[in-house]
């Protein structure tokens, strides 16, 4: 089983920080070092604009941790950790697609 290495953009870690709940922190930080072992099969392929981009559901359902594979340095990259929250401005989708467009964040680097 290969382990991967798990690294934090500047913004997710940044993201992850500014979560005042530090129980909501853990577990979201727990989940992050689970993506060791087969990011594939832990989180969920996004289409559309965000296509490259995996998401993985942690704290309750409620946040999602945003990542890219490069498989073949054998990296995972975490680009965004937030909350889901459909139709909000500030819902971790819409952010992605904004960073995105803005060449923020790069989903086949």
């Amino acid at each position: 089983m290969t382990t991967w290495r798990v690294e934090l953009t500047e913004l997710a870690a940044q993201q992850l920080a500014e979560i005042s709940d530090v129980r909501v922190r853990r577990q979201i930080a727990r989940r992050i070092d689970e993506l060791q072992t087969d990011p594939e099969k832990r989180g969920k392929p996004l289409l559309g604009e965000l296509a490259g981009i995996y998401s993985l559901r942690a704290a309750g359902q409620r946040y999602r941790i945003l990542y890219r594979i490069e498989r073949e340095r054998v990296v995972v990259y975490v680009v965004a950790v937030g909350i889901r929250k459909e139709g909000d401005k500030r819902d971790i989708y819409s952010l992605a697609r904004r960073l995105l467009r803005l060449g923020l964040i790069d989903p086949n680097a």
